[in-house]
């Protein structure tokens, strides 16, 4: 399964999250909220049964209940959606200092986002690059689509190769004049997948928690549509696909690469 092909297994993995017994404005708010996620927000109402309160489920299967309090940890006192206690809502999605909709968002394993511009990438994908950096252990792949682009994020991948027990690989497509490498390995790939994917994975060093990894292919010139995962099975096939698909492709010190 290529990279493209598995952001679209991780979009067709669609999660729901149905609100019951609630104002239909609670749900308009939750569908802002996850707009950028691959969670489709349904209302329903029972006869019978608690006010206002979720359920997540994926495949028909139950994930997690929660009530929208939980989910909407600023609302006011008198239940009104959008409403605070203690300060307007912020722009990272918090109220009150808590993060909207944090009991769905911690369930989900692969979490999807739709057009993320390239500075939201750069963003992501730095909260990897310093994981890795902190742990300081393990393997560090990350595709940059084309040679220009690593070139211009060579002082950072230098010294994240600098760290003695950190592996870093970096991915391209043969475009461009390729950066001076002496601290990690740059595999070229001439394949449509490198110049239209964004990637970022880290295996953890050992560690299974701080496994992690974003995906994303390029729909739109510098609109990006992709994943998030914490999930360790799928961070090691991501790796695993790279290593055994790419692994050959290493550039020469003559500015060639290897197949």
């Amino acid at each position: 399964m290529s990279l493209i092909e598995l952001i679209a297994g991780v979009e067709a993995h669609e999660a729901t999250l149905t609100v019951f017994n609630a104002d239909p404005a609670v749900t308009e708010e939750l569908r802002e909220y996850f707009a950028d996620r691959n969670v489709r927000i349904v209302d329903d109402q029972t006869a019978s049964g608690p006010e206002e309160f979720a359920v997540l489920a994926r495949d028909g299967e139950f994930v997690t209940g929660v009530t929208v309090d939980e989910l909407l940890p600023g609302r006011g006192d008198d239940g009104e959606a959008g409403s605070s206690k203690g300060g307007d809502e912020s722009e990272t999605g918090r109220h009150g200092g808590e993060r909207v909709g944090s009991p769905v968002l911690d369930h989900l394993d692969e979490t999807m986002f739709t057009s993320y511009s390239r500075e939201d990438m750069v963003a992501a994908s730095r909260e990897i690059e310093d994981r890795a950096w902190r742990v300081g252990d393990g393997e560090l792949h990350a595709g940059f689509q084309t040679l220009d682009v690593l070139t211009g994020e060579a002082d950072t991948y230098d010294l994240l190769g600098e760290k003695d027990r950190l592996d870093v690989h970096a991915y391209a497509a043969g475009e461009g004049d390729a950066p001076d490498v002496g601290t990690y390995t740059v595999h070229v790939g001439e394949t449509a997948e490198i110049r239209e994917t964004w990637f970022v994975a880290y295996d953890g060093g050992g560690y299974e928690d701080a496994k992690c990894a974003l995906l994303a292919e390029e729909r739109a010139p510098g609109e990006f549509y992709g994943f998030w995962s914490y999930d360790p099975e799928t961070v090691d096939y991501i790796i695993d696909y790279l290593t055994e698909r790419y692994g050959g492709s290493e550039q020469t010190d003559d500015g060639g690469a290897t197949v």
